[in-house]
């Protein structure tokens, strides 16, 4: 089950990428945590999924860009609860916040907020934290122009073809 926003939603040809696995994609546009958080009931606890695949976090930067790396942190913290209630063994992955040219600004916020995620999901198990942040980086730290859309926030196939080479071993 992938859940999150738009970067999964856009994500139309995932099965494409991963044809060995059944994917149900219910990622949609505008997303942040607190809007998973809200209808957890609706797209996640009824599917009885082998795994959870989450990408979310990235909007709730670009609603308000005063909000701490702490504060989206912990809201995953409660969507990771809600979902560990109903399904205590099930993987849960998360895939870090992407960097992108439209939301520069936001970019240190995002890597700070994928940390404090990152170390959090180190200490529970059947979890995995995927770090496509630095992967969309060239080698000299800059930020990869060629992998997004016109739009400078959505990825082109070049972009979803890194998140699949990190995504595939999980």
């Amino acid at each position: 089950l992938f859940v999150g926003s738009s970067s999964f939603t856009s994500w139309t040809d995932v099965q494409d990428y991963f044809p060995h696995y059944p994917i149900i994609n219910r990622g949609f546009g505008g997303s942040s945590l607190p809007d998973l958080i809200r209808y957890a009931s609706e797209i996640i606890l009824p599917y009885h999924p082998k795994q959870i695949v989450i990408y979310c976090g990235e909007n709730d930067f670009a609603i308000d860009g005063n909000l701490s790396p702490q504060t989206v942190a912990d809201r995953f913290f409660t969507l990771f609860s809600i979902i560990r209630k109903k399904y205590k063994k099930i993987p849960v992955v998360y895939v870090s916040m992407k960097p992108s040219p439209s939301r520069q600004q936001l970019m240190p916020k995002f890597d700070a907020a994928n940390n404090l995620i990152k170390v959090f999901l180190k200490k529970n198990k059947k979890t995995a934290f995927i770090d496509v942040y630095h992967a969309m980086l060239n080698k000299d730290g800059a930020l990869r122009n060629d992998i997004f859309l016109k739009d400078n926030l959505h990825m082109n196939p070049a972009g979803y073809k890194i998140w699949q080479k990190l995504i595939q071993p999980f």
